[in-house]
């Protein structure tokens, strides 16, 4: 008495199929899963027993053996508890094998029967190649958005099996089970709210134009956090294929799904100083779970107070903010997790916040210093912006008129998005290296000014491919066409090194 089951686990964010075998035969009564399965799946004898049990089904006195095939991936998790009851109830003879074919199960059982989602149904769901897959019925409409499969629901093991024995119709999904899908929702916040700040503005306009990453250094209060989380406002809604990549990310991590599955919004994440770097890149042990940065994959990763963050969580930023994914090693698998995402950070000049204020900042120089070092110059380099950002002037904030708001802004962002698109790329800063002297051609004043600076140690070879970047979508912006101008290329210094200070700001009408 043997039965094959097809179902699927979660590595990383992807799912990767898996055949349950189930074999009854005579002997000592046991339940033995062997293939790798980690602590939630070995319980699973005790979870399937009470829920056939408690579903008024027959529980075998025999010797029952559970193969998770293929037997060298790690399993993991409980939602492979209900091809397991489905499998041995075919394998005893309460359902025939015809009734299961074609059909995948994924899902947890309680121990009255019912059936509860898991983590992953969205990568889950796409990794199996089967008819219809069976799902909970909480799981249903996430499970529904990947295309190409029949996704069925049943609520409890006793209703499943009344279906598959062809007495009663598959339930079908209310119709208001997509508007109650979980689901992350945050206020629309615009950007007419930031009074003065010019330089400011302009920074996150350019930021979110061409992707750069960007660094507000100011005192408390300036508006730093408040400018960061309008940034997300300005970006273009993410395309199909996007969403459903950011829905596959949130859905592996057990988290609601990103508000990108009902209005295409970027997503946005901003974790707290203290968070480990597990946590922010992504990890575990028994579960591979993705991290802050796959999280905020097509958005804004938001990183408050960066010198308070530990030394080790913003070294580990390095290698994903070049390569736009990370890769996790352990002993037992490697996995790799998208990591596109654009960083803004936001930080004080000093452990008081004051520095820069006549007669106001407590702080010693050796206090400034070990503040400051804290940020290692490798990580530093990898911000195409720096900014300073100050107190907003009185007369901004009492007599100013707002500024201008997230629509307009947003619509000069998308027509340099779809300039950049032209040159076959998302953004400018994903420009490659070898296409630059390409697409973003310097002129010869500006080409012998880069060299300057080159030769006086104050920019990069990284940082010269993100200044011809960063000229180029402040050229889209204004819509200029040709060779990339000494005025940009100053500009984008500027604004790379922290000098664009705020008697610039005339250039830029808030």
């Amino acid at each position: 008495m043997l039965a094959g089951i097809e179902s699927a686990t979660l590595l990383g964010v992807e799912g990767r199929r898996v055949l349950v075998e189930v074999h009854v035969s005579s002997g000592i009564p046991g339940f033995t899963v062997v293939g790798l399965p980690d602590a939630a799946c070995r319980e699973a004898r005790d979870r399937v027993r009470a829920a056939l049990l408690s579903s008024g089904l027959p529980w075998p006195a025999k010797r029952v053996t559970v193969n998770l095939a293929p037997s060298g991936l790690r399993k993991a998790g409980s939602g492979l508890d209900l091809p397991i009851a489905v499998g041995l109830m075919v394998a005893v003879g309460e359902l025939a094998l015809r009734d299961v074919q074609d059909c995948a199960f994924i899902g947890e059982l309680g121990l009255d029967g019912s059936l509860r989602s898991v983590p992953g149904i969205l990568p889950l769901v796409a990794a199996l190649r089967t008819e219809a897959v069976v799902v909970p019925a909480r799981a249903c409409a996430e499970g529904s958005l990947v295309s190409g499969i029949r996704v069925r629901m049943a609520g409890t093991l006793c209703q499943l099996v009344e279906v598959l024995r062809g007495r009663q119709p598959w339930p079908e999904p209310d119709e208001h089970d997509e508007a109650d899908l979980p689901m992350v929702t945050s206020p629309a916040l615009d950007l007419a709210d930031v009074r003065g700040q010019p330089l400011a503005r302009k920074a996150l306009e350019v930021s979110a134009a061409g992707a750069h990453h960007l660094l507000l250094v100011g005192p408390p209060g300036a508006g730093k956090t408040m400018l960061a989380e309008r940034l997300v406002g300005l970006l273009p809604h993410l395309t199909d294929e996007q969403v459903l990549g950011s829905c596959r990310i949130f859905s592996a991590a057990g988290l609601p799904l990103p508000e990108a599955a009902r209005t295409g919004r970027a997503p946005f994440r901003a974790p707290h100083h203290g968070a480990s770097a597990a946590s922010v890149i992504g990890g575990g042990t028994a579960w591979m779970r993705p991290g802050e940065v796959s999280l905020a994959t097509n958005g804004v990763l938001f990183l408050d107070e960066l010198a308070e963050f530990q030394s080790p969580v913003l070294e580990t930023l390095r290698q994903p903010l070049e390569e736009r994914v990370v890769r996790v090693a352990r002993a037992r698998a490697t996995v790799e997790f998208p990591a596109s995402f654009l960083l803004v950070a936001a930080m004080n000049p000093c452990p008081c916040g004051r520095s820069g204020n006549t007669g106001e900042c407590q702080c010693s120089p050796a206090q400034v210093e070990r503040y400051r070092r804290r940020l290692s110059g490798p990580l530093l380099d990898r911000f195409d912006l720096h900014v300073a950002v100050g107190r907003p002037r009185t007369d901004d904030l009492f007599a100013g008129r707002p500024g201008e708001s997230t629509a307009v802004v947003a619509a000069r962002v998308t027509a340099a998005r779809q300039r950049a698109s032209t040159r076959g790329v998302l953004a400018n800063a994903f420009i490659p290296a070898n296409r630059l002297d390409e697409l973003a051609p310097l002129s010869r004043a500006a080409r012998a000014l880069l060299e300057r600076r080159m030769e006086n140690g104050e920019l990069s070879a990284r940082g010269l491919g993100r200044v011809r970047r960063v000229a180029l979508t402040l050229d889209d912006l204004a819509q200029r066409e040709g060779e990339l101008s000494v005025e940009s290329a100053v500009t984008a210094l500027e604004m790379r090194s922290g000098r664009a200070v705020l008697e610039t700001d005339r250039r830029w009408p808030a």
